[in-house]
Order: C-alpha cells, then sequence, then structure tokens
C-alpha cells in the first residue's frame, strides 16, 4: 500500500505527486524511496537505471513495496533512443523505419512487443511515441526518431504506435507537443523557434497529435519550442495558450500533460527549474519530468518547494495543482487496470487455444509469452510476431542501391564508421553500425571510428587503416555533415567498389558499388544490414 509520511500536507503531497524525478544507480535510493512514502507519485528511469531486465524487474519491485502505485516511467523510443537495451542497441527499429515501411499493422506489434518487455520489467509509462513531423532535413535532434516528413504517414503511424503500447498495459506519452520536426536547433542546449503561420501548423505539426488524441494517448510531452504563431512570448511548456488553450480545449485532451526534461538549456538556461516548472503546472502541464541531468534529492526538494511557496504566494492556483496531481494518480490507475486487463487477455488466449489442439495451444502459449499475434493485434503479411518482430521490421525497412559493377562481399571487410557527435537524446553510451553484426557473419572484419575533422583526412586515415581489404563506409545523416560528404567523395575517388550504409535520415543520393539506407541505427537495424553485405 501507499505510505505517506505523518502529518503530511496535502499541498506538499500534491507537489510532489507531480514530480517525475530521476537517480543515479541501478537500485533505489533511500532518499527516493523516503520521498515515495511522502507523495512522490513517479519515477523515471534512464540508461544509468538499467544493467539487465532481471535488475530492472527488481528495482521496480524495490519502489513498488513502497509505494504500489508509483509511475514509472521510461524513455524508450527503440530505435536510436534505447534505455532498456542502452549497452547492446535496440531489439527494434525506431519510427523512421517503421514510417519506410509503411505497414500500421507492424508499427502496432512493434509497439507492442516492445511494451510487452517494458511491462514485463515493471515500467508502466513510456515517454514514445515521437509524433514529430521531420518537415526540416536538418533537424538534429529529432530526424529518425520521427515517422518521416509526411503528415499523415506520421499521423497514422502515430496512432497505431500508440494503439501497440497501450494493449501491452503500458501509457503512451506521445511527443513533442506540439511539433517538434521544424527545428533547426537542439532544445536540449538552446530554445528553438517555430516561425511557420497557424495554418501550417494546424495542418502539419498537429494532425499526428489529433490522431494520437483520437487513438486514447495516456499522456502527451511538451516541447520546449517557441511558436509565435501560438504564443509569441513563452515557450510551449509554459504557455497557457498552447497547453490549455490548443491541447486540451480546441483538441479536447483530457490526460496527462507530461514537459519534456526541465534541466534542458531551453528551459533552464532562460527562466531556471524552480521558475520554469511553477510556470509549467500554471499553463496546464501536470507533470514535471527531471532527471536525466538533475538526478538528486535536492532537486527533489527544489521543486517541491517551489511548488508550495508558489501556491502560498498566490502565484500558482492550489485547485491546479490538486488537479495536476489528481491526474497524475489517474493515470497510475489507468495503469494498474490496462496492466490487468493485458494479463488477462494473454491468459484467455492459451486458455481458448489450450481448447482446441495440443498444435495450437503450443503455438499460441509461445505467442502470448512473446507478445505476438494471439494478442488480437493481428499480422499483417510479411510482419513477425513476438520476439523477432523487431529484425522483420529491420528487414522491410532497407532500402538498397547497387550499381551495375557491384561485387558481393567474400572476404571480411572494413568498416568505417564515419562518426558524428551524438544528440543529448541519444547519447553516446549506445553503439551503432554493422561492424559487430559482420563480424559475426564474416569472421575477421576489422572496424575504426573516425569522428569529425577535414574530409579528405578522414578518408586517407580509413584507407590507411583498410589496407586491401573491401571498405564499408557507414554514416549517419551524410547530408547535415560536410566532413563526411567529402570523405565519402575521397573514399569513393579511391575505392569505388566500397559499400556505403547509411543510418540516419537518407537524404544524399545514394552512392557506392552498394548503397544501404537503414532508416535508423538501431542493433537490429545494422544486422539487417550486415545479412546483405555477407549476402545472407
Amino acid at each position: 500500500m501507499t505510505t505517506l509520511a505523518s502529518g503530511s500536507a496535502t499541498l506538499t503531497r500534491d507537489a510532489l505527486a507531480v514530480l517525475q524525478p530521476g537517480f543515479t544507480g541501478t537500485s533505489a535510493p533511500d532518499w527516493l524511496l523516503r520521498r515515495l512514502g511522502e507523495g512522490l507519485a513517479s519515477v523515471g528511469l534512464f540508461g544509468r537505471n538499467i544493467a539487465s531486465p532481471t535488475q530492472l524487474g527488481r528495482l521496480t519491485a524495490q519502489l513498488r513495496a513502497e509505494r504500489d502505485d508509483v509511475l514509472v516511467a521510461i524513455d524508450e523510443e527503440g530505435g536510436d533512443v534505447t534505455r532498456l537495451e542502452v549497452r547492446t542497441g535496440s531489439s527494434f527499429p525506431g519510427n523512421h523505419a517503421l514510417g519506410a515501411v509503411d505497414d500500421v499493422t507492424l508499427t502496432r506489434e512493434v509497439a507492442f512487443e516492445l511494451g510487452r518487455r517494458l511491462a514485463e520489467c515493471g515500467v508502466n509509462l513510456n515517454w514514445a511515441p515521437s509524433a514529430d513531423v521531420n518537415s526540416n532535413p536538418g533537424n538534429p535532434v529529432i530526424g529518425v526518431r520521427s515517422f518521416g516528413a509526411d503528415t499523415d504517414l506520421v499521423a497514422r503511424h502515430t496512432a497505431a504506435y500508440v494503439t501497440g503500447l497501450q494493449a501491452a498495459g503500458v501509457a503512451a506519452c506521445t511527443k513533442h507537443f506540439p511539433g517538434h520536426g521544424d527545428t533547426a536547433v537542439d532544445s536540449h542546449h538552446a530554445l528553438p523557434r517555430i516561425d511557420v503561420d497557424g495554418s501550417v501548423l494546424h495542418a502539419r505539426e498537429l494532425a499526428p497529435f489529433r490522431a494520437a488524441i483520437a487513438a486514447g494517448s495516456r499522456a502527451v510531452m511538451s516541447a520546449h519550442i517557441l511558436v509565435p504563431a501560438l504564443d509569441p512570448d513563452r515557450p510551449a511548456t509554459l504557455s497557457r495558450r498552447i497547453l490549455t488553450g490548443l491541447l486540451r480545449e480546441e483538441l479536447g485532451y483530457q490526460g496527462l500533460i507530461v514537459t519534456d526534461g526541465m534541466e534542458m538549456q531551453a528551459i533552464a538556461g532562460t527562466y531556471g527549474i524552480e521558475r520554469g516548472s511553477v510556470l509549467a503546472i500554471a499553463a496546464g502541464a501536470d507533470a514535471i519530468c527531471v532527471g536525466g541531468g538533475l538526478a538528486d534529492d535536492e532537486t527533489v526538494r527544489r521543486l517541491r518547494d517551489a511548488l508550495v511557496s508558489a501556491v502560498r504566494s498566490g502565484e500558482l492556483a492550489e485547485e491546479r495543482l490538486a488537479d495536476a496531481a489528481e491526474r497524475v494518480r489517474a493515470l497510475a490507475r489507468w495503469t494498474a487496470s490496462a496492466a490487468a486487463s493485458a494479463s488477462a487477455q494473454a491468459s484467455a488466449s492459451v486458455a481458448a487455444a489450450s481448447a482446441s489442439t495440443p498444435d495450437a495451444a503450443s503455438a499460441s502459449a509461445s505467442a502470448s509469452a512473446s507478445g505476438g499475434v494471439s494478442t488480437g493485434l493481428g499480422a499483417g503479411a510479411g510482419t513477425g510476431t513476438g520476439h523477432d518482430v523487431g529484425l522483420v521490421a529491420a528487414r522491410r525497412a532497407l532500402t538498397v542501391t547497387r550499381s551495375e559493377a557491384y561485387e558481393p562481399v567474400g572476404e571480411p571487410p572494413y568498416v568505417a564508421a564515419l562518426t558524428p557527435v551524438a544528440n543529448i537524446a541519444v547519447g553516446d553510451e549506445t553503439p551503432w553500425g554493422v561492424a559487430a553484426e559482420l563480424a559475426r557473419l564474416l569472421p575477421g572484419t576489422e572496424t575504426g571510428s573516425f569522428a569529425g575533422g577535414d574530409g579528405e583526412d578522414v578518408a586517407v586515415a580509413a584507407l590507411t587503416a583498410a589496407g586491401d581489404r573491401r571498405v564499408v563506409a557507414v554514416v549517419r545523416d551524410e547530408h547535415r555533415h560536410a566532413w563526411m560528404a567529402s570523405a565519402l567523395d575521397t573514399l569513393l575517388a579511391a575505392r569505388p567498389d566500397t559499400i556505403v550504409v547509411e543510418m540516419g535520415v537518407p537524404q544524399a543520393t545514394p552512392r557506392g558499388a552498394l548503397h544501404i539506407a537503414t532508416h535508423g541505427a538501431a542493433r537490429v537495424c545494422g544486422r539487417a544490414a550486415a545479412e546483405i553485405i555477407a549476402g545472407h
């Protein structure tokens, strides 16, 4: 049962209830357990908190031993942004790969299986999917995290993702409202600005969020972006016009509104996290996400006290804080009900199969255990089920272009990874590329990483390291990095048989003897590309 500290005021409990803090370590620290007892209702998990599914299950059980209705949130998009598999790379391709396949049944299946794995570990709120329309090819933070640049495509896959994830009993948190796709600035570092008129915003940016709301998305995450057509003065996270006027009143959304990380510089560098959190709740947000960078008890105390002081000074209405806290608790109630429903559905599926034939019962039990089609989500032609659905999706997402002179790889190649600086959302902990998978298929494969500087110098270094081996050049968003394009020019001039693997948004013209666009850098995307290179 939930415990409350003796004598804790309702106001203080409500202030704690709207926070979604992070922490360090793979077990819950004492201060976090104490705050749960005092009224904290949510905890955010990051890659630093996860060593294995078993360990994660122990951690979430530890949290629920203190508060049984705690919301355990995670930033698990699959693809490039993974916390569950931060040290190995994701078993699921990200949104851009799913958009490239454009099979909504497959998207639902991928989201369901990802959700099933999260639920199995005790996670019940996922800060996903990204519903941003990647209309700016130079976007430094969205890119392959988006389903694509076509509004209708993004809308239908956002809805499918929400449906699949929530069928597994995990609440979706559709982001980044009102749309982060047309930005050229990363809000982790500064405040982006979108200068388009209202008609474009309503037709393009808002359409996927309308689809998510119609699909029943239980949470929506705000973006730290300035959109003058909607509010010329305050970024979306702090704007009553956007969160209350647009999202609540115009779009009719009634679920939880969560902020993006408040320690991101778009907010922290301008307003500070305490002032920013007060303004966000006053504007209509219900939950304050913090903990990616600030992950300690002092941060929780500062934000709690800032909210309490704002109510006592009259800056923040007590009713608004109470309403926000109740929305958090309502989502916790939904997750408990949804988890029970998902479990009952899986059990019913196995029981129904058992009443037919032994073979059918075995197949249904296997599908149920792995989150497969026995859930009633259905299977489209060529889609995967259960544990293999991510690899099936990654294979289907490949775009392969061969030159007439292309010759298959017969010997272990040299993989030159042209590596850009990772954005904070992706992080630099997660391995990417094709080298590990190629080494499994072609033992003796060697690799090197080359980052930035003069493109010609990079190419010369890669060619020297490669020697007489066939070169596989792996890039990520070549179109955004002049040095990378220059390096490829030099590599291809010297070695026309070079294979190019693009693991970002494939905007540049395909080139090389073999060009493979994976539409993302998840581990399964690397495996799918390696299979093509090795002729498997």
